[in-house]
C-alpha cells in the first residue's frame, strides 16, 4: 500500500493529468493512473504539483529584526551595513535561534524547504554561527539549511575575519563567502578573491560571493572570480551573487566578461526584491534598474538562480519568504514577459537555485525525493502571476502544511458568485 497518492496532478513540464505515488521518502509511483491503495489521497483537480521552492541567498541571522535598534533611514545598502554593525553586539544565541525558526515556519508554510543562509563572521564571538548551527540541526527534517561563512566586514578590512571564517568551516559551516567589494580597495578585493577561491579548494567546499552589489561600473570583482575558478578548476562550486554592477558596465566589456562566466561553469543569483531597491539611490534620473544581465547571462548558457535575500533586517522592511514573489519582481524589473521567460522564472527558483546550491535534481519522477508542493494555478507562469496558494506541502512524503483554496464570495447587486483568481487565464493553446 501507498502511504500518499496525489491524483489529478499537473507538471510544471506540461504533463497532466498524472497520478503521484509515495512510500517512504520516495515517488515510486507517476503515471496517468495509479490504481493503488493509499494510507493518505490527494486530489489536485488538476493543478500544478511542482518541485519545492529553493532561496539560494539569504541572510538568517539578521531575518525579522527589522527596527533593532532603529530604522533603515535612507534605505540605502551602506546604511543597512552599518546599522547591522549596530545590531551585532546585541545578538544573543537565543534571539536569533527565535527569529530564525519564525522565519522557517514561514518558509515552509509557503514550500520553501531549501534555504542557503550567509552569516557573519567578521567578529568574534561567532553567536550567528552557534545559533544557526543549531537552527540547521533543528529543521532538518523539513528544510535543507546551507551556512555560508560570510566576512561582512571584509576578510582584510576586519581583523581577524580570516581566522573566524576557518573557524567557523571547522565548526560545520558548509560554504566559503566573502565581498570583495567592501574592502578597502580595489586590489584587497582582489586579493580576498583569490584567498577565499584557494580556501574552498584546499577544503573541498563551495564558494558563494557577494560579488559586485555594487553601482560602480569599475567593481570588476566577478571577473576575478571567473578566473579562480577557472584555475582551481572549482566550476559548479562557486556562486557569485547580486552581481549588479553588470547593470553598470560598458557593453563592450560585458561581451568579454559574460563568456569568461560561461567557461568557468559557475552561477550566478540575483536577489530582485533588494537588488531594485538598494541600487541606484545615488542616480537622479535615468535611475538604474539595480539588477545584472539575466537575458544576456541566460543566453550565454550560465545557470541564473533568483534569490530572497532579505525579510524585514537592516537592508529590506519588506519581505515573505514567497520565491514566487521574488520570481514576479524579477520579471517586471528586468523586464521579461515572454511566455518562455517568465517560464523560466519559476525555475529559476526551483530547479536553477537547486543547482546553484549543488543540491540532487529535485525534478518530480520516480526514484526521486518524495517532496513537492501543490499550487492553486494551473502552470508555472500564472503560479507566478498569481503568487498562488500553496495547497500542501510534502516533504519526504509528508504533509507539513496546508492552505485553503483562495476562493472569493462575491455579492454585487444582488448578483452572487465565486472567484477563483485562476479563472483568469489565457486559453490552453497560449
Amino acid at each position: 500500500m501507498l502511504e500518499l497518492l496525489v491524483r489529478n496532478a499537473r507538471l510544471p513540464e506540461g504533463r497532466g493529468p498524472v497520478d503521484i505515488g509515495v512510500s517512504g521518502q520516495r515517488i515510486v509511483r507517476l503515471a496517468p493512473r495509479v490504481d493503488e491503495d493509499a494510507i493518505e489521497t490527494i486530489d489536485a483537480g488538476g493543478q500544478l504539483v511542482s518541485p519545492p521552492f529553493v532561496d539560494p541567498h539569504f541572510h538568517m541571522d539578521a531575518t525579522l529584526s527589522l527596527g533593532r535598534p532603529r530604522l533603515n533611514v535612507s534605505g540605502t545598502l551602506l546604511e543597512g551595513i552599518a546599522l547591522w554593525g549596530e545590531l551585532k553586539p546585541l545578538l544573543t544565541p537565543e534571539a536569533v535561534i527565535e527569529r530564525a525558526l519564525r522565519y522557517c515556519d514561514l518558509a515552509a508554510a509557503q514550500g520553501l524547504l531549501s534555504i542557503r543562509s550567509h552569516v557573519d563572521v567578521s567578529t568574534a564571538p561567532l553567536v550567528g554561527v552557534e545559533a544557526l548551527l543549531e537552527v540547521k540541526r533543528r529543521i532538518a527534517p523539513w528544510i535543507d539549511l546551507q551556512l555560508v561563512a560570510f566576512p561582512q566586514d571584509g576578510l582584510y578590512r576586519a581583523p581577524e575575519a580570516e581566522a573566524n571564517l576557518l573557524r567557523a568551516l571547522d565548526m560545520g559551516v558548509d560554504v566559503v563567502g566573502g565581498i570583495p567589494h567592501f574592502e578597502r580597495t580595489m586590489n584587497d578585493g582582489a586579493r580576498s578573491v583569490k584567498r577565499l577561491c584557494e580556501i574552498a579548494a584546499e577544503r573541498g567546499l563551495r564558494v558563494d560571493l557577494h560579488c559586485d552589489e555594487s553601482d560602480d561600473p569599475m567593481s570588476r570583482h566577478v571577473e576575478t572570480l571567473a578566473a579562480e575558478a577557472l584555475r582551481l578548476d572549482l566550476g559548479e562550486r562557486v556562486v557569485a551573487s547580486h552581481v549588479t554592477a553588470m547593470h553598470s558596465y560598458d557593453n563592450y566589456y560585458a561581451s568579454k566578461l559574460i563568456p569568461l562566466i560561461a567557461e568557468a561553469g559557475m552561477h550566478v543569483v540575483p536577489n530582485p526584491l533588494i537588488n531594485i531597491t538598494l541600487q541606484g539611490r545615488q542616480d537622479t534620473y535615468p535611475r538604474r534598474r539595480g539588477l545584472t544581465r539575466v537575458p544576456e547571462l541566460r543566453a550565454a548558457g550560465v545557470n541564473v538562480a533568483f534569490g530572497q535575500d532579505c525579510t524585514m533586517d537592516p537592508w529590506y522592511p519588506l519581505g515573505s519568504a514567497d520565491m514566487l514573489e521574488v520570481a514576479h519582481m524579477g520579471i517586471h524589473a528586468i523586464p521579461m514577459t515572454s511566455r518562455e521567460a517568465m517560464g523560466w522564472a519559476f525555475e529559476s527558483v526551483t530547479l536553477n537555485g537547486a543547482a546553484a546550491m549543488g543540491l540532487p535534481d529535485p525534478t518530480l519522477r520516480e526514484g526521486g525525493p518524495a517532496n513537492m508542493v501543490i499550487l492553486q494555478a494551473r502552470d508555472p507562469i500564472e503560479a507566478v502571476r498569481l503568487r498562488a496558494t500553496r495547497l500542501a506541502v510534502i516533504r519526504a512524503g509528508r504533509v507539513i502544511a496546508r492552505t485553503p483554496t483562495r476562493i472569493t464570495e462575491l455579492n454585487l447587486d444582488g448578483r452572487s458568485s465565486r472567484l477563483d483568481p485562476s479563472e483568469y487565464a489565457p486559453p490552453e493553446d497560449v
